[in-house]
């Protein structure tokens, strides 16, 4: 089939590098979201799908808003037969929807109809989840809500962090989109309606979502560690600044401490939570670069009793 191939970030790159390895299909364009500022000096930085496309010589296309009339002439122009979608980041309009006669089809890092939205893949760490996937399904207008060719599942390792879980899923993601062109070529995929039941909802996750509120239980400090790294982060307070936490270990066996007190010894630094304590192992201070927990420790000179949160 002729593609049309649109996403952004670096977790579509596998999913477009498959499609274009196949030799069944034909990647004719990239879609992806305008070039933006980046690093200290903000300057303007084409996305990680655009910069792997035009490395394939493949032409790319920036439109602000996916219903630009130069935009949908062009992609009419190229007449695709389908085009796939990984994280593309705006939403498509009918308009948009409507020209590849058959349809576009997004991978999702969900087992729909859980996790429908932005972020399933942290959201599914910090609820708990032992296993998620990825889903390939037919574009509709609601969110998520289309019928569904294919779907892989992924075991959620008691230490992953989304950005650990993100990267195997978009690698055996990619896989699964290939394998859904084919079969949509061929004929031998039908799209399954979602079931009505399960239905969950995985908005963005929020600087508000990632603020770690000690009086809860270490499991669930602890995942909302692991979601929300790399980013947004997951933070808290400390002499009223904000610190950041990179990485958190649960650690059943210390107790005692009051939600948000640190007890700090030769090389651990653990706080305490509604249950047993946490040992941060790796932390951010603001305007600082990740460090190790105890040097940081070591550099604030904690005193007896401070806790985080304050």
């Amino acid at each position: 089939m002729r593609l049309v191939f649109a996403g952004t970030p670096e977790v579509a790159v596998p999913a477009l590098d498959a499609l274009i390895a196949s030799e069944r299909h034909e990647v004719a364009a990239v879609v992806t979201r305008p070039d933006a500022p980046a690093g200290r000096g903000r300057r303007l930085v084409a996305s990680p799908v655009a910069q792997r496309a035009e490395e394939a010589g493949i032409e790319v296309l920036k439109p602000a808003r996916p219903r630009d009339e130069d935009f949908l002439a062009r992609l009419r122009e190229i007449a695709p037969d389908c085009c796939p979608v990984v994280a593309y980041g705006a939403l498509l309009p009918k308009v948009a929807l409507d020209v590849p006669a058959r349809g576009w089809v997004n991978l999702h890092f969900s087992l729909l109809p859980a996790w429908r939205g932005a972020a399933p893949v942290q959201h599914a760490i910090m609820a708990g989840d032992e296993v998620t996937g990825a889903s390939t399904f037919l574009i509709e207008e609601g969110l998520d809500s289309g019928p569904v060719y294919g779907v892989i599942t992924e075991e959620i390792r008691p230490t992953d962090t989304s950005g650990d879980l993100l990267t195997r899923l978009a690698f055996a993601g990619a896989g699964l989109l290939a394998a859904t062109m084919d079969g949509i070529e061929d004929g031998t995929l039908r799209a399954v309606p979602q079931p009505a039941e399960g239905v969950s909802l995985a908005p963005k996750i929020t600087v508000e979502d990632a603020r770690v509120d000690w009086a809860a239980p270490a499991l669930r400090v602890d995942r909302v560690v692991r979601g929300c790294s790399p980013a947004p982060g997951a933070w808290t307070l400390f002499r009223g600044e904000r610190l950041k936490l990179r990485q958190t270990a649960l650690a059943p066996d210390r107790t005692g401490l009051a939600p948000g007190e640190l007890a700090v010894g030769k090389n651990t630094v653990h706080a305490g939570t509604g249950s047993h304590a946490v040992e941060l192992l790796w932390v951010q201070p603001q305007g600082r670069k990740p460090m190790a927990a105890a040097d940081w420790a070591r550099g604030v000179r904690i005193a007896q009793g401070e806790r985080l949160g304050e």
